[in-house]
């Protein structure tokens, strides 16, 4: 197992919160089995905890119920700026069903003009990061960004700002640098890159027959999609994969949204990466730092949790449907995260006063 390379934040400052919203956010209830976790990972199941059983309420007023304890982004925009004035935003976000819908075909999950105009507006004024579970070389090519940092493979794999990093020792962590000079600071999972490849040519091999199935090489993890298989097959996939995953013991399998991840056994996920973004920002162990998150499926609760221990910050899950999480406010879909970054982007360009965007950049950001 891998240690954590820095010091936990010791901030005790409450979670920022809309002045309506007095119902705390309800914990997220764990999965039993891997059906369960199947079933969560696909947001398919309804919350309402109000209702009583075998009550029967349209999902309309199912979800608006959920939204009382989760409520809007938009709707509290005003109140979660008023809190965040004199403060320094750090945006965070996941790339598919956030900023891109979700579609069939995985190579096809394009982001819009729109929303990279928007993400680009937003990068201007704010440290932004994308935590993607897609390898770092996708996402990049997804995004096609310059001014955000990016974060692949659910986070073992990223790529931030020159900056010093101290293990706990006290010791440089080494850093690797691309052609272009970018530095790759952090690859967790480097040692289990050649059994990764081994796992991704076998899945490959045994699952070519099933219709619709599709193993995804995302550098330090392998995601095999399901969105597209029949209900009657997908046992056997399930099967397949697990049986592989059988001579694999540093290795786990895990669900998202219609897909199964397999992934090497390691004390590191998306909110750790959030957090090794905050220190190689210099912006850890602050109490003007407010972090934001918005994502939709279920590795983004994970950064969800970290906000919340660090007891200052907006977690904000996208979500259609009722569904359990760690995330304080919502956004129904990707359209709606459009919207709202764009008037992220709108509420710090007025709120500049007469420094420049460049003064703002040098005092706020890590240099890119």
């Amino acid at each position: 197992m891998f240690s954590k390379i820095w010091m936990k934040f010791n901030g005790q400052m409450g979670l920022q919160t809309p002045p309506c919203n007095k119902h705390k956010v309800q914990p997220i209830l764990k999965a039993n089995n891997d059906t369960d976790e199947k079933d969560i990972g696909d947001q398919e199941q309804l919350v309402n905890p109000r209702s009583p059983p075998h009550s029967k309420i349209s999902s309309d007023e199912t979800y608006e119920a959920w939204m009382v304890e989760h409520p809007s982004a938009l709707g509290s925009f005003d109140g979660m700026m008023k809190a965040a004035k004199g403060k320094k935003l750090v945006i965070f976000l996941d790339y598919d069903g956030t900023l891109s819908p979700i579609v069939n075909d995985p190579d096809s999950a394009f982001m819009s003009d729109e929303m990279r105009a928007a993400v680009h507006e937003v990068g201007k004024y704010f440290p932004t990061a994308i935590i993607s579970g897609r390898s770092i070389d996708k996402v990049k090519k997804f995004v096609q960004l310059s001014n955000v940092y990016y974060a692949g493979s659910h986070g073992m794999d990223i790529m931030a700002p020159p900056r010093p990093v101290k293990a706990n020792d006290g010791k440089h962590h080494n850093v690797n640098t691309d052609k272009k000079g970018n530095e790759v600071l952090f690859q967790p999972a480097k040692k289990f890159l050649p059994a990764i490849q081994k796992i991704f040519t076998e899945l490959e091999k045994e699952t070519r027959k099933i219709p619709g199935a599709r193993v995804e090489d995302n550098k330090f993890c392998v995601s095999v999609h399901f969105r597209q298989v029949e209900e009657q097959d997908f046992k056997i996939l399930e099967e397949k994969v697990k049986l592989i995953l059988e001579n694999y013991p540093e290795f786990r399998l895990s669900w998202g949204r219609k897909v199964m991840e397999v992934k090497p056994v390691i004390e590191w996920d998306k909110g750790d990466a959030l957090e090794y973004f905050l220190e190689t920002l210099g912006l850890n162990n602050t109490s003007d730092v407010l972090p934001m998150y918005i994502g939709d499926d279920k590795t983004d609760e994970d950064a969800f949790k970290v906000i919340r221990r660090i007891g200052q910050g907006y977690p904000i899950v996208v979500s259609s449907i009722p569904k359990e999480t760690e995330a304080s406010y919502s956004l129904h879909d990707p359209s709606e995260v459009l919207t709202f970054l764009l008037r992220l982007a709108r509420w710090r360009k007025s709120s500049l006063s007469s420094r420049s965007v460049s003064q703002i950049w040098h005092t706020d950001h890590a240099t890119l």
